[in-house]
């Protein structure tokens, strides 16, 4: 059985197979390779691209899908983790849950040992993002190796996750521009550069927008709002103030792609004339969900 909890899970071997599957679905190719498979869909936080991304992709690989919303198991009424999933394994072929709760409560979901879960969103990590990011980067550049990418703003779990994706890819440069007390998790940090140290990647993280080297193939970044989060600090928006992608990132580096999530908040994050500007592939970006999280289906159920 194969888990989707971190891009971690993915192992060397299957990381290009994953992406190349998904770029495979990008060019309209569909076949029904879960036909006669139960897809569950857990999500206990709001989701637009990923809800349905992963139940669109499902359909389009002949699966059925079953949804779960916050107050339909009774996961809602105290029963554990542990039995949820263990009753569920018995009916459904995968479970995908987005939880933006801890990574302990999807181990605890993958317990059962007989269906695979697939991590939809964590507080720590959002691992079919990067995939998602790694198909729309590779799409569009027809490589990932070399890239040069600067991530601007929170370190949260789409940042972690990216950073443990690229950190693969030999050649990658990946600058992170994070507020101070926003950063990178040590222990991703950590996970990112020991990833890098190995596939002859770069990554590197800094606390201020100053210096920016030129030259970046592209310029990534999220809203500041996380979902299923909030800020202690109430002047947290003049922290990040500084760290807005605008038009000005350009200025150095003119050849650069801009990618986002989604959702944005137009003048927040992102400047509006650069998220609907020419450099943008945000929203090819957003469809390369549903491409990923048919190729994460697959890996797991193959």
């Amino acid at each position: 059985m194969k888990n989707l909890l971190s891009v971690s899970d993915l192992p060397d071997s299957d990381l290009p197979g994953v992406v190349a599957r998904a770029l495979e679905f990008a060019t309209g190719k569909r076949e029904p390779s879960l036909d006669g498979r139960i897809v569950g869909t857990y999500f206990r936080k709001t989701s637009t691209r990923t809800r349905t991304a992963f139940t669109a992709g499902a359909l389009r690989l002949s699966a059925q899908v079953i949804a779960y919303g916050p107050e339909d198991l009774q996961l809602a009424t105290g029963e554990t983790a542990e039995d949820t999933a263990l009753v569920l394994s018995g009916m459904v072929d995968v479970l995908v849950a987005r939880t933006a709760g801890s990574t302990e409560e999807l181990h605890a979901f993958a317990a059962q040992g007989r269906m695979p879960v697939i991590n939809a969103m964590s507080a720590a990590e959002h691992p079919t993002q990067a995939l998602t990011d790694l198909s729309t980067m590779h799409e569009h550049f027809g490589r990932i190796e070399d890239l040069r990418v600067l991530y601007v703003g929170e370190g949260n779990n789409t940042a972690t996750a990216l950073a443990l994706a690229l950190s693969r890819y030999p050649g990658v440069r990946l600058e992170l521009r994070t507020p101070p007390g926003y950063g990178l998790p040590a222990d991703y940090l950590a996970r990112a550069s020991a990833n890098a140290r190995r596939s002859g990647a770069e990554v590197s993280e800094r606390h201020d927008m100053d210096d920016l080297p030129p030259g970046f193939d592209v310029v990534y970044t999220t809203r500041w709002q996380t979902t299923g989060t909030s800020k202690p600090d109430p002047d947290w928006r003049t922290v990040f103030a500084p760290f807005q992608v605008s038009a000005k990132l350009w200025e150095t580096s003119p050849a650069a792609t801009f990618m986002h999530d989604l959702p944005a908040h137009r003048g927040e994050e992102v400047t509006a004339d650069v998220l609907d500007g020419p450099v943008s592939i945000a929203f090819r970006q957003a469809e390369h969900k549903m491409f990923s999280a048919m190729a994460a289906l697959e890996w797991c159920l193959a």
